[in-house]
């Protein structure tokens, strides 16, 4: 009998029945909530009269539209829609006796994908799903997790059931040592420009190799949420010790059981002769400070490289070089290092961890930012990582910088409260997209690592963080 992937393990532990059309009925153990997606989802759950199925598997919080600055925070939000959505979800939390609710108040409130791992609501071998993209995150913990629409986020509500499609598995393995200062966000996005945007389509991808070993929980994470940037529903990567390390003692762990689970999630890894439907492999070593030019994830050069020349590409891909480049206010062959920045964004449910804090305000002691930038703000991914950097004195090194230390949020990654862009502003962001005004109308986003964020705000410009 041919080994399972890791894929197959979970999806089949979950199966509740299969279909002829290709169709089948997965369970999901656990629901993440926010305020975005969720109402349409509530409001069909009244209508057609329905309780929610199993309460306590459901968590609650506030995240994309909560304002960042503390005046917002005591005396009030001030944009009427995201105001509303919040009261919105306190609401529908409140009527369907979902207990697990934090709001902008509450000391266990911060962005979603954040939260989840870090109360221990994300454990090895789970179905997680949430109304977001960047549910994938969670795979670094050997979770099944992917983001859905409003009518599933109902549909979970309801049946605590997902009818899905069995996704192809690709596995992609990362050998080597990375080089000094080269960390987990400038292996996704070289990953990223390999694969495409989408090249993962339609596939879980499985990341492997002593690479992946020897990276933290959070560059784990940093990795799984960015495999929907290359096209994948699912990012996953097996279970080890520092998947243990990391999960033992947090709130909603099973503490009283823990000896039992960490031996069942032990078998939480492909199998040595499972069947891969696409295998890619990618040495580290030649990895460097990675940086995108472009208005898609894949459009990434490595810092010391340049914006591409259209005429190098064939006729499919040059008219969308040449409307990125256009977009982005740059020119053909301009170094990456001659491209001055205007803000600096350092935050997002990619690099808003603690870890990610503490690598940027390394950089940034005895610094200060260059007087040429207009912005530069720091957003603790939630309220448990803001308190932790300030024990630290992380906040003093921001401050000290010429940084705006700000509340958990998240804030300016997709422009959906008070932190944005202005037109035509360039920002060096440690968030995951850089679509056309992702970040506000006009707006220009080059993704990069705190680390590098961090350099470029006192440089003022891109610059290589080595």
């Amino acid at each position: 009998m041919t080994g399972q992937t890791l894929y197959e393990k979970i999806w089949s532990a979950h199966l509740i029945k299969s279909r002829e059309d290709g169709t089948a009925l997965i369970y999901i153990d656990r629901h993440l909530l926010h305020e975005v997606t969720s109402p349409q989802a509530f409001d069909g759950l009244r209508l057609n009269k329905r309780k929610i199925w199993r309460v306590d598997t459901n968590i609650a919080t506030v995240d994309h539209n909560v304002p960042t600055n503390v005046e917002e925070r005591i005396h009030g939000i001030k944009d009427e829609l995201s105001r509303i959505q919040i009261n919105l979800l306190k609401k529908n939390c409140k009527d369907f006796l979902i207990n697990k609710f934090f709001n902008i108040k509450d000391v266990r409130q911060g962005i979603v994908h954040v939260i989840g791992p870090e109360i221990g609501a994300t454990l090895p071998g789970m179905t997680v799903v949430c109304g977001d993209s960047h549910t994938s995150t969670h795979g670094a913990f050997a979770a099944l997790a992917y983001g859905i629409g409003t009518s599933e986020v109902e549909h979970v509500l309801a049946t605590q059931c997902l009818l899905q499609r069995k996704l192809k598995n690709m596995k992609v393995c990362i050998n080597g040592e990375l080089s000094v200062k080269v960390t987990a966000k400038d292996l996704i996005l070289s990953i990223i420009n390999i694969i495409s945007t989408d090249g993962g389509t339609g596939y879980a991808v499985e990341f492997t190799g002593s690479t992946i070993k020897t990276l933290s929980m959070e560059g784990r994470m940093t990795i799984c949420n960015m495999a929907i940037e290359a096209g994948a529903k699912v990012g996953l990567i097996s279970v080890d010790q520092n998947a243990s390390n990391y999960l033992h003692g947090r709130a909603l762990v099973p503490n009283i059981i823990w000896n039992k689970a960490i031996i069942k999630w032990k078998n939480l890894f492909s199998d040595y002769d499972a069947k891969f439907d696409e295998y890619i492999k990618i040495n580290a070593k030649n990895i460097e400070p990675q940086v995108s030019w472009g208005t898609q994830p894949d459009m990434v050069v490595g810092v010391n490289g340049k914006i591409p020349n259209p005429k190098d590409y064939p006729k499919p891909d040059r008219k969308n070089i040449e409307l990125a480049i256009k977009y982005m206010g740059l020119k053909s062959e301009q170094k990456i290092v001659d491209i001055k920045i205007d803000r600096i964004f350092i935050g997002s449910c990619t690099n808003s961890r603690i870890e990610d804090l503490r690598i940027a305000a390394n950089f940034l002691k005895n610094n200060h930012i260059a007087a040429t930038i207009k912005e530069a703000i720091v957003v603790p991914g939630s309220c448990y990582v803001k308190k932790q950097a300030e024990l630290e004195g992380l906040d003093e090194v921001f401050i000290s910088a010429g940084f705006e230390w700000r509340e958990p949020g998240c804030s300016m990654c997709l422009a959906m409260n008070s932190d944005k862009l202005d037109l035509g502003d360039r920002c060096a962001s440690t968030s995951n997209r850089n679509y056309e005004s992702r970040q506000g109308y006009g707006g220009r986003t080059h993704l990069v690592s705190p680390a590098m964020a961090a350099a470029a705000s006192i440089a003022g410009h891109l610059i290589d963080v080595r």
